[in-house]
């Protein structure tokens, strides 16, 4: 199933997905090459719109929930990349710790946890689930929709090591982002392997400084294969000191919509895109969707009213907002059954393990569909991206698109690892 694409829109996307087949063995050598130097992050997801003029990721999950969403068929792909990472860190690990959200009882949420304990057991790993919930005091059972249930245990911190009663972890994985900063149980462990590391929280981490790593990986990508980087990759701008439930700093925010808006209109000029420019206002830091506007007109930001301010103020787990990426927008020209659709690939180590469609049908091709009534479609993958079909004709062959995605979605992961070297608290800095 290849996702319907709006057909006056799919020229230059065509072309490119033509130009990365016809460049895969120099593309994948230039993967390995980088993968050679840096260490990829141990799992992410990646959020792509695919305008037709233009493919390039919006969003970089380094806690991805979601692998409930992955076909079952994607399966031996996961456990085969998750061996190859496990044996990178602790190749004698035997038990690995696995950390989810807190005060979490999202069935959905519950169901990717299973399916993440699945996949690192059929790796060859004891699994067990322990919790930062302070309320979480003895094993407790939570029911999963299908009848299936999960136990969550009381975390045990006995000086540089963390585990569960009668469980000495190896490594530790975790599953849950960080908003609400670093858990003090979690800090100073010796010989213990925590993944993601502490500074990929949204604590520290920013997405100003993803898309940045993002922007030079996209340079050094475009040359490779001879080609304009804009059409990978979205402009941004950053905003500190912002508060809106007080309008404060909004000027700041305002002027940059403004200069980013001129940038956008004058590559649509450039590429004889007839569309209006657009651009999205989201918190610097946090996920789940929540902190996020889209902008057509700098002029916007004077009108909007409190409720949006509201929306606007404050992201998972309460944090205030106080910083924004204004990212250009990248409009969405996928439908899966008339529906406005976004691929999100998944990968683990440096493995792309799968993918699906977020579908909204309440949303326009220029907004979030990571809102509240967005499904999932996990068939859009249900072909190998490995086995692209070079000579196909561009656009019609899912392999390909895929592919496609998948090379995209790489990039992103790279941008990641470039992310997490340049904010590693503990890395050696050589004059």
């Amino acid at each position: 199933m290849v996702p319907h694409l709006i057909t006056a829109l799919t020229g230059p996307i065509n072309e490119l997905e033509a130009r990365i087949l016809e460049s895969m063995p120099a593309i994948e050598r230039w993967f390995r090459l980088e993968w050679m130097e840096h260490t990829p992050p141990f799992y992410c997801s990646v959020d792509l719109r695919n305008a037709g003029f233009k493919l390039a990721p919006v969003d970089t999950n380094l806690y991805p929930g979601g692998f409930n969403n992955l076909t079952p068929e994607m399966l031996p792909l996961a456990v085969q990349a998750a061996m190859a990472a496990v044996e990178k860190i602790c190749p004698e690990a035997k038990n690995l710790l696995l950390i989810p959200e807190k005060h979490t009882r999202n069935p959905f949420y519950l169901t990717n946890v299973r399916r993440l304990m699945q996949i690192f057991s059929q790796a060859g790993l004891n699994v067990r689930l322990g919790s930062l919930d302070s309320e979480v005091t003895t094993a407790t059972t939570l029911n999963l929709p299908d009848g299936g249930e999960l136990v969550v245990e009381p975390l045990l911190r006995s000086r540089g090591r963390l585990g569960l009663k009668d469980f000495d972890p190896c490594t530790i994985l975790l599953n849950n982002d960080l908003s609400a900063g670093i858990p003090k149980v979690l800090e100073g462990l010796h010989e213990q392997y925590v993944l993601p590391p502490l500074h990929a929280g949204w604590a520290v981490r920013r997405k100003t400084q993803h898309f940045q790593a993002y922007e030079e990986v996209a340079k050094k990508f475009a040359k490779l294969l001879g080609m304009d980087p804009w059409l990978i990759n979205p402009m941004f701008a950053q905003c500190g000191q912002v508060n809106f439930a007080e309008s404060a700093g909004l000027d700041c925010v305002r002027s940059n919509v403004d200069a980013l808006l001129t940038k956008i209109r004058r590559k649509y000029k450039e590429y004889g895109i007839n569309e209006k420019p657009f651009a999205i206002v989201k918190a610097d830091n946090g996920t789940y969707g929540m902190g996020i506007m889209t902008v057509r007109d700098a002029k916007e930001l004077d009108e909007i009213n409190r409720r949006t301010r509201n929306k606007m103020s404050v992201i998972k787990d309460g944090q205030t907002v106080s910083e924004v990426i204004i990212q250009e927008g990248v409009p969405t020209y996928e439908r899966v059954n008339d529906a406005v659709a976004e691929p999100v690939v998944y990968m683990i180590d440096r493995y792309v393990v799968g993918g699906f469609y977020r579908v909204h049908a309440e949303r326009g091709i220029d907004e979030n569909l990571n809102a509240p009534g967005s499904s999932f479609v996990p068939l859009a993958f249900a072909e190998s991206n490995h086995l692209p079909r070079p000579g196909e004709k561009p656009g019609v062959s899912a392999p390909n698109r895929f592919y496609m995605y998948g090379v995209i979605g790489r990039l992103a992961m790279l941008a990641a690892s470039y992310e997490l070297e340049a904010t590693d608290p503990d890395a050696e800095v050589y004059d």
